[in-house]
């Protein structure tokens, strides 16, 4: 008897190993995958302009990246004793606007250099509801918690979506012809917007990433199944956190096992298993710290940090 379905998942290519080098841009999900590439000590990097929700404040994110255009005065504004950008998160903000535009554009310039290096950029799309900013006209990637007259909530519709989707792999393609696109959905709800209205949302976003998928006809765009795994092989409550809108540990951790099976090289399990090891005995909090057992457990601990860093130098343990 069959109690549980199981979404079928190929091994893809190219996989994903310690060589690969990975960037993930979208929603809060996206950030639990990259939190794990991140423990697990691959060449990757999560949002590095925070989260972004809406399909076209990322591809906005991504243009101004691959063509290295730098933030200027007019896409800053002081709001709450702050500086601030309706393009970024609110965690890039500060108190001085030089200092502000400075960091801003020196990720800028970082990132467009990476995104011509990457093999990987998995995408995750949040939300088609989107805010558009009625003075510059733009969906913006945060309100910044401005006053709500000033935007208008709209709901993209699939092909809006889709023409935003091409446009991004666009993009990315001048600049790097051979990166593997990897897009999928949150499977965090939004039920702000209501319970109706996230499905929608969700919907809209599925149908514009297959029809965009299969108009571009592009072997080199995948589709991952974060949304369904969660719909139809857990379905259950019990996987989303207290609030009922996020995932917990468990949920994770699952849908990082089902990305590792498609994703990553079977090569890097022996490595990942090493990794794992040094990241449990650096979170050890011994009861004697100056015994000579913790002593030479330190010791080894240094010694397996020695080993793999001189095998693969990008990696660093606090």
């Amino acid at each position: 008897m069959e109690l549980q379905t199981q979404i079928p998942l190929k091994q893809q290519q190219p996989l994903i190993d310690y060589q690969s080098k990975v960037l993930l841009m979208g929603s809060c999900f996206v950030d639990n995958i990259g939190d794990k590439l991140e423990y697990f000590k691959f060449q990757s990097q999560s949002n590095p302009f925070g989260i972004l929700f809406h399909p076209k404040a990322i591809e906005r994110m991504i243009t101004r990246m691959a063509d290295g255009m730098l933030f200027t005065e007019k896409d800053v504004f002081w709001h709450q004793e702050r500086w601030q950008s309706l393009e970024v998160h609110s965690t890039y903000s500060d108190t001085d606007k030089t200092r502000l535009l400075s960091k801003l554009n020196e990720k800028i310039t970082q990132e467009h250099q990476s995104l011509k290096q990457l093999s990987h950029l998995v995408v995750t799309l949040g939300t088609a509801w989107g805010y558009r900013h009625l003075e510059s006209q733009n969906i913006v990637a945060n309100c910044h918690k401005l006053p709500q007259h000033l935007f208008e909530k709209s709901l993209s519709s699939i092909g809006e979506i889709q023409d935003s989707l091409q446009h991004f792999i666009s993009v990315v393609r001048a600049v790097n012809p051979n990166v593997r696109l990897i897009f999928t959905v949150s499977p965090v709800r939004h039920l702000k917007d209501g319970f109706v209205e996230n499905q929608r949302s969700k919907a809209h976003l599925i149908a514009a990433i297959h029809q965009c998928i299969e108009t571009l006809n592009d072997s080199g765009i995948t589709y991952f199944p974060s949304y369904e795994i969660v719909m139809d092989e857990l379905r259950d409550y019990r996987f989303y956190s207290e609030d009922m809108i996020h995932l917990t540990p468990t949920a994770i951790n699952y849908i990082w096992e089902r990305f590792s099976s498609a994703w990553l090289s079977p090569a890097t399990k022996e490595v990942m298993e090493q990794v794992d090891k040094i990241q449990s005995g650096l979170s050890h909090r011994p009861f004697n710290p100056n015994s000579a057992q913790y002593l030479d457990f330190k010791e080894k601990l240094q010694q397996k940090i020695a080993y793999i860093s001189e095998k693969y130098p990008h990696m660093q343990f606090d």
